[in-house]
């Protein structure tokens, strides 16, 4: 039991964060907030709605390292899926995670 409210925990410390907020948003709607990215090259890795990691840090007009940063949160917590190509990195939303989460604030808080 534990471990879930740890879990729950870390998704909502993923959240107190405007970039991490925002990033979240653009990746919901990735063709409307990165128009310049090709979404046909996702097929080649199988990762539709993928998006790279340089397309995000220019957005969120932050350092590299910061935006590493924010987006590794938001994989431990679960609410991105992480792609490696080569040496490329790609990411997009899982909504499973947002979902669980916005069950568990409605049920139990």
């Amino acid at each position: 039991m534990g471990e879930k409210k740890d879990n729950k925990l870390m998704m909502l410390k993923a959240l107190a964060n405007q970039t991490r907020l925002d990033i979240l948003k653009w990746l919901a709607e990735p063709e409307k907030y990165f128009p310049e990215r090709r979404e046909e090259s996702m097929y080649d890795i199988d990762f539709l709605g993928g998006v790279s990691v340089t397309e995000i840090q220019k957005k969120a007009g932050k350092a590299q390292s910061t935006t590493s940063h924010d987006l590794d949160l938001l994989v431990k917590a679960g609410f991105l899926e992480v792609k490696y190509a080569g040496r490329y990195s790609y990411f997009r939303r899982n909504q499973k995670a947002l979902k669980k989460l916005a069950k568990y604030i409605k049920n139990e808080v």
